[in-house]
């Protein structure tokens, strides 16, 4: 008997209908999720979303996926805020109001603004 290396098991799974339907029922079940997902640009620019004079973005008009795209984004940099006010030695809210008055600086015109906490939005 000849001593032939044996195939991993895992190999052959690809090679079977069952990798496929596997793929695909992967491919339709989440598909449509990236294809709807919402990104920061697109929300913007649809006056979905702006930013706001607390250093977080708000959402202007509700729509699907847009209180969780801000959530996400707004944990996000809050996190980073937090980084930032410790390595330099000062206030999470210090930290807050410059990355928004920065943000709104770079918030294109035509976008979405918030110029007080809880005020009304505006277009730049």
């Amino acid at each position: 008997m000849r001593n032939t290396p044996k195939k991993p098991i895992a190999n052959s799974f690809y090679k079977t209908p069952h990798y496929f339907l596997v793929t695909l029922f992967l491919w339709m079940v989440l598909l449509p999720f990236s294809a709807f997902a919402l990104n920061l640009q697109e929300a913007k620019s649809q006056l979905l979303v702006g930013e706001s004079v607390t250093g977080y973005l708000g959402v202007v008009k509700p729509s699907a996926g847009v209180a969780a795209l801000v959530s996400d984004i707004n944990a996000k940099r809050k996190t980073s805020y937090q980084k930032i006010a410790k390595r330099n030695g000062t206030s999470l809210s210090a930290v807050e109001q410059l990355a928004a008055k920065k943000a709104i600086e770079k918030t294109a015109r035509g976008q979405m603004i918030q110029t007080s906490p809880g005020g009304a939005w505006i277009r730049k």
